[in-house]
């Protein structure tokens, strides 16, 4: 009953919105609460291409609702994952996919993928706003101060904050004041596993991996890094392909271990192969496109011409 009431209250402020007429205030914050529910429609659809056309929309739709009710922070939260979301997987992804074949085109969609995940950021931040004033200002002066006022309600928030900042920073490398930026994810990215590390399945330990392994500075602490693995894969119960591709990028490539490498691209291809997990459908067909992409590309991560093994390392 309450999906029904939400999908007809998603027709009738669009109806509303179509009609040029203003949808009232109380009607957006019913539809905003409706998105912050349960996983969203994208969430559940392992269809690349379909969700790939709708999300602009969505996109815009959401806007829409928001300047009409610019506080409101389930519609601030569902801005912010889906910039993130589609900065990620349609434009950074597949600037990186053209690598060498289109430096031009990889080099665009690289600043494109860059400004939609600060976009995604100044959402994320405005939510965090709602009940912590000033929060995006006091950040920037001083990271670990201004996260450790953040409470376990704002865990969703810190997260999406910490995954668009950091991934605006990886897609411009070489921009010194993104660079610069690094102890904001850092803060975000603590103050997230300390207040709720089992957040969306360990999203949180997930991300801590990726993003230890691929920031600039001294190696990450190997044990860190597979505890993080462990951590994750423990709380998501080995259904999310991603983690096993991140295991792969940040830890196998570099330890030049294509054996591993290769088992662990295994194991995201074979992860929930029939879509029981809902919540988890595009995420794992997008891990899915991404370890057959690299699977495909292995002679170029790997030094040593010895063959792949179905078995891998530890963990």
């Amino acid at each position: 009953m309450n999906e029904r009431r939400g999908w007809v209250a998603g027709v009738l402020a669009l109806a509303v919105v179509a009609g040029g007429c203003s949808p009232s205030r109380f009607l957006v914050n019913r539809i905003g609460s409706g998105m912050a529910s349960g996983p969203s429609v994208y969430e559940t659809d392992d269809d690349l291409q379909l969700v790939g056309d709708a999300l602009p929309f969505s996109l815009k739709f959401l806007e829409t609702l928001l300047a009409k009710s610019p506080t409101n922070p389930d519609l601030l939260l569902s801005a912010c994952k889906g910039y993130t979301l589609y900065a990620y997987v349609y434009v950074q992804q597949a600037a990186e996919m053209a690598a060498g074949s289109d430096v031009a085109r990889q080099g665009e969609a690289s600043a494109r993928a860059k400004h939609l995940f600060l976009r995604a950021l100044a959402y994320g931040t405005r939510g965090l706003e709602t009940t912590h004033p000033g929060f995006a200002a006091a950040l920037a002066r001083d990271p670990a101060a201004a996260a450790a006022t953040a409470e376990k309600r704002d865990v969703p928030f810190l997260y999406w904050c910490a995954a668009s900042l950091g991934l605006a920073i990886a897609a411009d490398k070489g921009d010194a004041e993104m660079i610069a930026r690094l102890p904001e994810v850092d803060a975000l990215l603590a103050r997230t596993l300390a207040l709720d590390d089992t957040f969306d399945g360990g999203s949180p330990h997930e991300f801590a991996l990726s993003f230890a392994a691929a920031r600039p500075g001294p190696a990450p602490d190997p044990a860190v890094l597979k505890a993080h693995y462990e951590k994750a894969l423990a709380l998501s119960g080995g259904r999310r392909a991603s983690l096993y591709v991140a295991w792969a990028e940040a830890v196998s490539v570099k330890n030049q271990d294509r054996a591993e490498f290769t088992a662990r691209l295994g194991q995201a291809l074979a992860a929930d192969p029939e879509g029981r997990v809902e919540s988890l459908k595009l995420a794992n067909a997008v891990a899915r496109r991404r370890a057959h992409w690299l699977l495909d590309r292995a002679d170029s991560l790997f030094l040593s011409d010895e063959p792949d093994s179905p078995q891998g390392g530890t963990p």
